[in-house]
């Protein structure tokens, strides 16, 4: 380390020298001559290349700039033609369209949308499935279209990813149609324009193109969009960039050459080769003269550092034996006579005048329990020549001693004479600390016996509950559960009934006087070898260790309930509570299982709640299958929602007279991926259990509404569609708002209410969302009417569009002259009240016959339609065999 720094240094000073500094001073301006002339000469040739990619930018930028602006003013000419002519059929549409698409244009396909519906399309083949669009309930073109119409002009996107392949810019043109009444808006035309046809047609791709090309500006956002052709690295090459101007905005175009940037120029190493010779001519002089002075210089610089560095160590060891504070003593073993310096007689508090210092005098410093020590300690250094160590006390009076350390060796003078040197240093306070340290090292161990007892009294806390002092779920699940020493073979899961009601009318002491004589009651139930344990609340745990068959469990089982259910007085008060208990048996085969027979024990406690509570149940096989089959529906369930695996089935509803189709109910199906298409009976009540149904809801709404739109597309013109929605959801504050964004015609959209027991109850809720729903232009109808509670008092309230007789009422009619009156006077009720009757469950021509010479408005049935999917119900409309079927 101290070589490299004196290398250091005096490389510093040959740097200093004035021949080295003058020969820099050249050296440093023929490089920066140098420097100056190639920056030069890269600056013209920088230049250059410059001004000829932007000659080739200016061209293609022309024609990309031409070629999207021609395409635009001939789709504006369709546009002017559909303003003149707002009814224009896709036969007029398709004749004007044909001549704006062809070798002069980039135009792939127009579309037309009156009313932000496509239904007009050019070429019609390949773009088939684009036909019903709806602009506003696609999330993808939604913004999109409704900003075209809000700035009124026309707004080109793009370039995006098309259905039927490859990309393309979309233009959307908001048709503004006026007549007697002012201005409207008739839709939107949208033409597509082939990217890749636009970048032939502008020379992009061209193979001899001799420039790299890229574009950014999706949108038309211009330099602030993203890139969408070309390599983006071309605008971070400090690329020549121009502006492509849009109708609704602009692209940023940017160009490099093909090969990119050269950053030499062809004479570059001439000019550096003239450069070097000239440098060479000035410096080389300068250099060799100057190393003959500075070598002189060199050598008297030297002699003189080297006396300074023995000057500096010679100080450096008389400041290190002063600021330390150490003695140097040294004893002739010869004669026995003591040197010290001034530190020793400071330590030993001597003077000067105590002289000559004799090693026997010194012996009669140190404390007399400490001098035999420090003799034999010395004496064994001298004999074998090892290194003297040696702590002990000296007295500098009368009642004071002061601790030091003695080390020294031996050594013979070069006439012969032994010595023995070292050096002598105050410890006491290294003495004072370790005395401290031991001290609190004692202090320490005598606390940590305290903690220790105290951590054991918390452990046994920690693991017995505080009200009962029965063991707690720690240690269930430390001792017992998961002991590899004990093997728990039962499991009972108890929870006290009604617990909740003497804790709230009576308050928690009542509560934990019921808990405290709860545990009484189970300590005193159990035998040897069972754990009682509160694992919280009302909850309580039997973990039995010892063998018990079934009966014996039930015994004990029997017992708990039984004494449970014994009154308990307190504070003049008689309480009564039961138990409900969970049984889990462990399989004698069966390793540690503490954790999965809790589980099992908890299954089996639901099951007794839900039978009817204070009872027990045992866990079995039947009601693990059915626990995982639950399990495995409700997770199918979740998933389905997550694939859109609910759809809707379609079952129409006729005219009882004429036979035509007035309306179609969506009926709720499950497409399962391996059991196929499932009726609600199969996922229902899980479903309700997991709460789910709203969502199941509001996809088949969805879905509906959307099948809707396609059939208008396809020509199949349904009057009204009717959806379930259960009766939950009327009591939900954020009906209406969730309805926000769905597009229907008002009188289209019918709800059906699937329970009626609700009708009757003045919910404020309920009455406001149905009245809302109404203002929304959506329908309300009651299902299977004849089977709930719903009064008449209640179709007076609500109001309901129509109702549905359910079919337990329908299928007797045929038989029963008195079942058929009965359905009468309903649909004279109905019809009273202003409401229309639906008659489902219609399945043979007696039944349709019947109920329509009764009075029934709307038939619904098998007899006449079965429910169907969407592409189903189309064929079906349009063959029109439910009329021979009838």
């Amino acid at each position: 380390m101290k070589t490299e720094q004196n290398q250091e240094k005096k490389f510093h000073q040959i740097l200093r020298r004035p021949s080295i500094i003058a020969g820099a001073i050249a050296l440093v301006v023929a490089v920066a001559t140098g420097v100056y002339a190639e920056h030069q000469n890269h600056l013209v040739h920088h230049q250059k290349e410059r001004a000829k990619v932007s000659e080739q930018l200016g061209i293609v930028r022309a024609k990309l700039e031409g070629n999207v602006n021609s395409n635009i003013q001939l789709v504006r000419g369709l546009v002017s033609v559909i303003a003149s002519e707002p009814d224009m059929d896709q036969t007029r549409f398709s004749r004007i369209a044909s001549g704006l698409l062809g070798d002069h244009s980039q135009l792939r396909n127009i579309a037309g949308a009156p009313n932000l519906v496509i239904s007009l399309m050019y070429p019609m083949k390949g773009n088939e499935s684009a036909m019903g669009l709806d602009y506003r309930k696609n999330e993808k073109q939604r913004e999109a279209a409704l900003q075209a119409v809000r700035s009124d002009q026309m707004i080109l996107a793009g370039p995006v990813n098309l259905v039927q392949g490859g990309q393309a810019f979309i233009g959307r043109f908001p048709v503004f149609v006026e007549n007697q009444y002012g201005r409207y808006l008739w839709g939107l035309v949208s033409a597509v324009i082939d990217s890749k046809r636009l970048y032939s047609a502008s020379n992009l791709t061209a193979l001899n193109l001799p420039i790299n090309v890229a574009i950014r500006g999706k949108d038309a956002s211009g330099a602030s969009g993203e890139v969408f052709y070309g390599d983006p690295a071309v605008f971070e090459s400090a690329p020549v960039s121009s502006l492509v101007s849009l109708p609704s905005g602009s692209w940023q175009i940017a160009a490099i050459p093909a090969g990119g940037w050269t950053a030499t120029p062809d004479n570059a190493w001439q000019v550096r080769f003239l450069i070097l010779l000239a440098g060479l001519l000035v410096i080389l002089p300068i250099l060799i003269a100057g190393y003959l002075s500075d070598l002189r210089q060199s050598h008297i610089e030297e002699l003189n550092r080297r006396q300074r560095q023995l000057q500096r160590l010679s100080q450096r060891h008389n400041l290190a034996l002063e600021t330390s504070k150490i003695g140097v003593w040294e004893v002739n073993l010869d004669t026995e006579e003591v040197n010290w310096d001034s530190r020793m007689r400071e330590l030993f508090a001597l003077t000067d005048e105590d002289e000559p210092l004799m090693r026997q005098s010194v012996m009669s410093r140190i404390h007399p329990n400490d001098r035999e020590q420090v003799l034999a300690q010395s004496q064994h250094a001298i004999d074998t020549g090892e290194t003297y160590r040696s702590n002990y006390r000296i007295c500098t009076s009368e009642d004071a001693t002061r601790w030091v350390r003695s080390i020294g060796a031996t050594h013979t003078d070069e006439d012969g004479t032994r010595y023995l040197l070292g050096v002598v240093w105050d410890v006491s306070a290294d003495v004072e600390l370790n005395a401290s340290l031991l001290a609190a090292k004692d202090s320490a161990e005598w606390r940590n016996r305290e903690l220790e007892e105290a951590r054991a009294q918390m452990e046994r806390n920690s693991l017995h509950d505080s009200l009962t002092g029965l063991p707690n779920r720690r240690f269930l699940d430390e001792k017992l559960l998961n002991a590899p020493e004990r093997k728990v073979t039962a499991l009972l899961h108890i929870d006290l009934d009604r617990f909740k009601q003497i804790n709230d009318t009576l308050g928690h002491a009542a509560g934990d006087a019921m808990l405290n004589h709860a545990a009484s009651v189970l300590t005193s139930s159990t035998r040897a070898g069972d754990h009682v344990a509160r694992i919280g609340g009302d909850e309580f745990i039997i973990a039995t260790t010892s063998e018990a068959g079934e009966k014996q469990l039930e015994a004990l089982a029997s017992r708990i309930v039984t004494k449970m259910r014994e009154p308990v007085l307190y504070e003049g008060h008689e309480c009564r509570f039961g138990v409900s208990i969970g049984i889990a048996m462990a399989q004698s085969d069966e390793p540690l299982c503490g954790r999965r027979l809790l589980i099992d024990a908890d299954i089996a406690l639901y099951r007794a709640k839900s039978n009817g509570r204070n009872r027990y149940e045992f866990f079995n096989a039947s009601l693990k299958a059915e626990i995982i089959r639950n399990k495995r529906v409700a997770d199918d369930i979740l998933n389905g929602l997550e694939r859109a695996e609910f759809v809707p089935y379609f079952q129409p509803q006729f005219d009882a007279r004429t036979l035509d189709i007035v309306g179609v109910e969506a009926l709720a199906r499950w497409v399962h991926p391996s059991e196929g298409v499932l009726a609600p009976d199969a996922f229902l009540k899980t479903a309700g259990e997991l709460n789910v149904i709203p969502m199941i809801d509001r996809a088949i709404l969805e879905q509906t509404l959307w099948q809707s739109a396609r059939w208008k597309a396809a020509g199949v013109t349904i009057p009204k569609m009717s959806v379930n929605v259960s009766a939950g959801r009327l009591y939900d504050d954020d009906l209406i708002e969730s309805l926000n964004g769905l597009v229907f015609d008002r009188g289209t959209l019918s709800f059906e209410l699937l329970e009626s027991i609700f009708l009757d109850d003045n919910n404020e809720t309920i009455v406001a969302n149905i009245a809302q729903l109404k203002a929304l232009g959506i329908d309300v109808e009651i299902d299977d009417f004849g089977t709930g509670y719903a009064s008449i008092v209640s179709l007076v309230q609500v109001k309901p569009t129509r109702l549905k007789i359910d079919r337990q009422l329908i299928a007797p009619v045929v038989q029963s002259q008195s079942q058929r009156n009965l359905v009468a006077s309903i649909i004279d009720i109905g019809q009273s009240l202003g409401i229309k009757v639906v008659a489902e469950g219609i399945e043979s021509r007696e039944h349709a016959a019947i109920l329509r010479d009764i009075g029934c408005d709307t038939l619904q049935g098998y007899a006449l339609a079965k429910p169907m999917n969407s592409e189903e119900f189309i064929d079906f409309v349009r063959a029109e065999r439910w009329r021979s079927a009838a």
